[in-house]
């Protein structure tokens, strides 16, 4: 399946390794310039179909969060999750994980939910008018940080 954003990067770890890191949503924050992590909510203690999340985020100033619901955990292969804000869709990001020579080719994606007057209003309001650039910039960053931390 093609993504609105795709990035990828190999490596050193195998694809369980891989998934126990990017499935830890409370540890986000330690890769992502934007995500400063957050905590399961609703009873969830960990990655599974359903599971909900408050996540955390920041640019600047500005601070907000999010509500995060699971929608793939397949361990070793790859994690999936829909994210809402004030009750709006606002994204789906997710990893997909694949074995590649002795490591793992990790591919980080994003899919804009927002509608067009949503895009624009939070476009304005973050500062970000072009969210796909500002999203790709910041995954880029997020699997660096991923891989120096494997």
């Amino acid at each position: 399946m093609r993504h609105q954003i795709e990035v990828s990067r190999v490596v050193s770890a195998s694809p369980e390794r891989v998934y126990e890191l990017v499935s830890d949503l409370p540890r986000m924050g330690e890769w992502s310039p934007e995500n400063t992590g957050g905590k399961w909510i609703k009873g969830a203690t960990g990655p599974a179909v359903g599971a909900k999340f408050k996540g955390t985020n920041a640019k600047g100033v500005m601070r907000w969060s999010t509500i995060v619901t699971v929608t793939e955990a397949d361990p070793g292969r790859g994690f999936a999750f829909d994210v809402t804000a004030t009750g709006f869709a606002v994204a789906g990001w997710g990893f997909t994980l694949e074995a590649e020579d002795g490591g793992t080719k990790v591919t980080q994606w994003w899919d804009d939910h927002r509608n067009p007057v949503m895009a624009r209003l939070t476009g304005f309001v973050l500062r970000v008018p072009d969210r796909a650039s500002h999203n790709r910039a910041g995954m880029e960053k997020t699997l660096e940080a991923l891989s120096r931390a494997l």
